[in-house]
């Protein structure tokens, strides 16, 4: 297979603060520099050693020295935890932001899905969105009307196709955006983990279609997701990034893996700073309604208690916690959320922290490593706050009636399924 992509010693460097900190003529040459093409006349970032220099606090390395080959129909998957460097490397790759040093060669149309509403003029509607994206990938109104029952068949907001994409909510612009995507025929196509944002059913509809354009047309895809389960199903070759590093590259079963390992925090309580933020995660903790303390073990047979205490600045409507228990495969077993406003309706907010307890009943899990992961949100609106492998904890069985199968493998789910005899036996 032809490489399609080809990054070369890519970095970026960001400024963070203040814009100016010099002179206004110094500011002026700066800004001629950039007009003309030339470098920062007082800042070489090339050559700028962020770890000696006394103002290295301004800046921040989200990519370093990346170089990596990617071959057309490919399907390579790209995970990390938050500020990895994941999503400023896809930026680069659609040029949505440039690098600092390095070469990028890509050969082909690219179609990105970067955040929600991204590539939509917000005040357009969804029918005048679709011909324009087309209109940037270079298709003709002929190509893009030969498309436009199926974007918006697989969209789902065909009654809503002529309302302007600024009335959509999250869901709706990010089933359009990836349908948009997908069926306007780029050779290469960016999805970032903005199709967290939909429900299952269409996670599943976009995970099947990426199959497909991959397979039978020949596309290359970059997928990055925190769902470990779409990455192992999804893609056959799979890199990790750390601190704006490749950190590995490979078997995607490899790399899950060591992802898992490298994080695991072998812990069943997070505490974290105290913070400014209106809301945030204090203090997360796993135990059982018996009090038992065994590190981060726990029997099967007891009810697991997942203890969520946050702080509260003042109340925020539609304000919910929500966590997902994974396994140690990346495999999503269980998704739970509540209403915060509705849970404490009764009680008065005054700047204090909170507590509040899911419960997941015994025998319920199979004995096995998982991990959780807790967001703090309005839900398809706004994060304030998500937390990745926050907690990981151990099941164990110590002389239960499960017992017996040990070594085999149960999945990840106990039920104590009725067997009993019937009365008459039916003829086959």
């Amino acid at each position: 297979m032809s490489k399609v992509i080809k990054i070369e010693n890519l970095s970026k460097v960001y400024r963070l603060g203040v814009l100016s900190s010099r002179a206004v003529s110094q500011d002026f040459s700066r800004f001629i520099a950039r007009i003309r093409g030339k470098e920062d006349p007082y800042l070489k970032v090339n050559e700028y050693n962020l770890k000696n220099s006394g103002r290295s606090n301004l800046l921040i390395q989200a990519l370093n020295n990346i170089n990596l080959e990617i071959s057309q129909g490919e399907i390579l998957g790209i995970i990390g935890k938050n500020g990895a460097g994941k999503s400023t490397l896809l930026k680069i790759l659609s040029r949505v932001t440039s690098p600092t040093s390095g070469k990028v060669k890509i050969k082909g149309r690219i179609s990105s899905l970067l955040e929600v509403g991204t590539g939509f003029h917000q005040e357009l509607t969804g029918r005048e969105n679709i011909f324009l994206n087309g209109s940037i990938l270079g298709m003709t109104k002929k190509e893009i009307r030969r498309k436009f029952d199926e974007i918006v068949d697989f969209s789902g907001v065909e009654k809503y196709i002529d309302t302007p994409v600024k009335r959509y909510s999250s869901g709706m612009s990010v089933r359009l955006a990836f349908a948009v995507a997908a069926h306007l025929e780029p050779e290469i196509l960016i999805i970032d983990e903005v199709l967290a944002v939909g429900d299952a059913e269409f996670q599943r509809k976009c995970i099947g279609k990426m199959q497909e354009v991959s397979a039978d047309k020949g596309r290359t895809i970059l997928f990055v997701s925190h769902n470990m389960g779409a990455i192992r199903n999804l893609c056959t070759r799979s890199l990790l990034m750390d601190k704006g590093e490749i950190s590995l590259s490979g078997n995607t079963e490899d790399i899950i893996n060591g992802y898992l390992l490298k994080n695991s925090s072998a812990s069943n309580e997070y505490i974290s700073e105290n913070s400014s933020a209106d809301v945030y995660f204090k203090k997360i903790s796993i135990g059982t309604n018996n009090g038992e303390k065994r590190g981060f073990e726990f029997d099967v047979i007891n009810p697991l208690q997942f203890n969520f205490t946050f702080k509260l600045k003042e109340r925020i409507k539609g304000l919910s916690i929500a966590f997902s228990v994974y396994s140690k495969k990346g495999i999503k077993v269980l998704y739970s959320s509540c209403n915060i406003p509705e849970l404490l309706k009764d009680e008065k907010i005054n700047e204090d922290y909170k507590t509040v307890t899911a419960e997941i009943p015994g025998n319920f899990l199979a004995p096995g490593s998982y991990y959780i992961n807790a967001s703090l949100m309005i839900e398809n609106i706004q994060v304030f706050e998500q937390r990745e492998q926050v907690l990981e904890f151990e099941l164990i069985e110590s002389g239960s009636n499960i017992q017996r199968f040990r070594g085999k493998d149960m999945g990840v789910v106990l039920v104590d399924l009725k067997w009993e005899k019937k009365e008459k036996d039916f003829a086959i």
